[in-house]
């Protein structure tokens, strides 16, 4: 797909979209999304065929001390990209997190329940959201979680760090959710890109997570054992492993909406995970 423009060259899904196709990828140096109307510029200066915005604020703990600049960045420069998008006619496809939802419960959230972030970086995406619809661009909003990848900073990552130097590691237990390889998202992003140009009635809000769900206990067990690491890995509540942004303790995401309108089944992140410990060369 060609003429995507996409916010963001650094971090996991914007490494994976240059991988997948040849997109425009912005970074900083280009488009600063604490300027927002930098953003807005691009658009205008490049006129694509489609944008993604794939491109935040993302430290979750940090942003309770800097929650302006996180809304800044994760609020509103998405709604002036969709400002511009619209005025363009361009479709946008915007990467969202379950953190918009409160956490409570054990059923899936489905798209259209209503949000109530617990922590500052979800209130920020949140505003993001409000922006873009407020905004009359044909637009996807695309809420994911537990992005992992063999790039940047990810829990895969910092499982098998640990495990170099730790013959036991304690990972919370009673977190749910769906573990997503950045790859799947990239993938889901482009394809949704180029149907929003051929059927623009398909603009709303979806979510894509990785199946099946677990626990972030059982995720570092799966990485530990698939990397052959003889690390051991013990279960602790959240409440033995305080943070400063709260954390949801059910990131469930009903996706059921994004395969019957897109086509896009969730992904198996056990082969994500495995695809992603042979490209960081840990595994053969």
């Amino acid at each position: 797909m060609n003429d995507v423009l996409v916010f963001g060259r650094t971090g996991q899904v914007a490494r994976e979209l240059q991988h997948l196709a040849p997109v425009l990828a912005l970074g900083r140096d280009a488009a600063d999304l604490a300027q927002p109307g930098a953003c807005a510029a691009a658009i205008y200066a490049h006129h694509p065929r489609a944008v993604i915005n794939a491109a935040a604020y993302t430290a979750v703990d940090r942003a309770e001390g800097e929650e302006g600049l996180a809304t800044t960045i994760n609020g509103t420069a998405p709604a002036e990209i969709a400002a511009a998008c619209a005025a363009l006619n361009v479709p946008l496809v915007h990467i969202s997190t379950d953190y918009v939802f409160p956490g409570s419960g054990q059923a899936p959230w489905a798209p259209d329940d209503a949000a109530a972030p617990a922590n500052a970086y979800g209130r920020s995406k949140w505003a993001s959201e409000q922006g873009i619809r407020a905004r009359g661009a044909t637009h996807a909003i695309l809420r994911t979680s537990w992005v992992f990848s063999a790039h940047g900073n990810n829990f895969v990552k910092t499982m098998l760090r640990l495990s170099d130097t730790c013959d036991e590691i304690s990972v919370v237990e009673d977190q749910i959710g769906g573990p997503t390889p950045a790859r799947a998202i990239a993938a889901a992003c482009l394809s949704i890109a180029q149907q929003l140009q051929d059927a623009p009635d398909k603009t709303g809000t979806y979510h894509l997570s990785g199946a099946p769900d677990a626990s972030w206990y059982s995720f570092a067990r799966e990485i530990i054992t698939a990397a052959g690491r003889p690390t051991r890995v013990r279960g602790i509540p959240t409440s033995a492993y305080p943070t400063p942004a709260a954390r949801p303790l059910n990131s469930r995401l009903d996706c059921i909406a994004t395969t019957a309108t897109f086509g896009l089944p969730r992904p198996d992140w056990h082969a994500g995970l495995k695809e992603c410990l042979t490209e960081l060369g840990v595994i053969t």
